[in-house]
């Protein structure tokens, strides 16, 4: 799953194409982790750990990608300009931005309601199902359980 994501996002470039999937979910994952009020350590270490593992970039590259993630959000009015093209991708794919993205709520142990709010509303509009949404929040609950209680 990881090699098609890796494939499918490709190296990052000098340069990136607004219309390249990886700025648009860097871009969801940085909102969503301020969607509370305030964007958390442990969720700035999740969102760039998520970017690096899943589309193989180096640490120059993922700060670059999420600066201009963060510049894009800042701009935007909606979802829409992100969630549209990446419902084009294979629906495993999608599943798997619904994963990431639950990787960064739970990251501080909390999953607050504006965060479960957004996760639903980007899961619709990218076409991943009720339950596929849930189970995966479910899951990654439980990793955020046993990782607070491993410490």
């Amino acid at each position: 799953m990881f090699e098609a994501l890796t494939r499918l996002f490709g190296k990052a470039e000098a340069q990136l194409d607004p219309s390249d999937p990886r700025l648009a979910v860097a871009a969801l994952l940085v909102h969503l982790a301020g969607v509370d009020g305030s964007m958390k350590e442990e969720e700035r270490k999740a969102i760039r750990g998520a970017l690096m593992d899943h589309n193989d970039l180096d640490e120059t590259n993922v700060d670059q990608l999420i600066k201009e993630a963060a510049a894009r959000d800042a701009e935007a009015v909606d979802f829409y300009k992100f969630t549209s093209g990446l419902t084009q991708l294979e629906m495993q794919d999608r599943v798997e931005i619904i994963r990431m993205m639950w990787s960064v709520v739970f990251a501080d142990s909390k999953n607050h309601e504006l965060e479960d709010n957004m996760v639903w509303r980007v899961a619709e509009l990218i076409g991943v199902s009720s339950r596929d949404r849930i189970v995966l929040r479910n899951q990654m609950r439980g990793k955020a359980a046993a990782e607070t209680s491993d410490q």
